[in-house]
């Protein structure tokens, strides 16, 4: 049984989604075994198929191009244990000046909170407009929005990342003894 859905997206991410010559668009269709149709006069994205769960995967890749990741960070979705999540910080702010200063919390100056972020949780996120996007291993992406929540609730910067690092190490504790049980 075929089903559709439709994703509006901005325009300026239109020719993103395309690609040159087409061929992000054919190589997310081959990918997930959808059919993808783009009006780009209104942003408006169709996506259809027969597998539920490829309809899922290529509707999450779509979302993240449209919120300002590239093509192949969006591929990413394809594996099993990643996540796309999106934070809408116009739920948060108060007015247009609180957008811009949550989003350059996050951000920091030369993009070095965003940065440490995506190093300490091994994930990509994308500021775009007025929203927070996060690709990466669930787990980590969980870590990541909380690290987020945590700077957007006005937590210092060093409590955020020393916050990540715990986590971290928490993470790798919890491997190396999983790992190594039995032995």
């Amino acid at each position: 049984m075929q089903a559709s859905y439709d994703i509006k997206i901005p325009k300026e991410r239109v020719a993103v989604l395309i690609g040159v010559k087409g061929i992000v668009k054919k190589n997310l269709q081959k990918a997930t075994e959808t059919i993808i149709d783009v009006d780009s006069s209104e942003g408006l994205v169709t996506v259809s198929g027969e597998d539920a769960l490829k309809l899922m995967d290529a509707q999450s890749i779509i979302k993240a191009i449209a919120r300002g990741f590239n093509p192949e960070l969006a591929m990413l979705l394809l594996k099993q244990d990643y996540c796309f999540e999106l934070i809408d910080l116009k739920l948060i702010a108060r007015n247009q000046n609180d957008l811009e200063r949550l989003k350059g919390r996050i951000i920091g100056a030369d993009g070095k909170s965003r940065r440490t972020i995506e190093t300490l949780t091994e994930t990509y996120i994308s500021v775009y407009g007025k929203t927070v996007a996060l690709i990466g291993e669930i787990t980590m992406v969980q870590i990541a929005k909380k690290a987020v929540a945590l700077l957007v609730d006005g937590s210092a910067h060093s409590h955020v990342f020393k916050y990540l690092e715990t986590q971290r190490r928490k993470l790798k504790q919890q491997d190396f003894e999983s790992q190594h049980k039995g032995l």
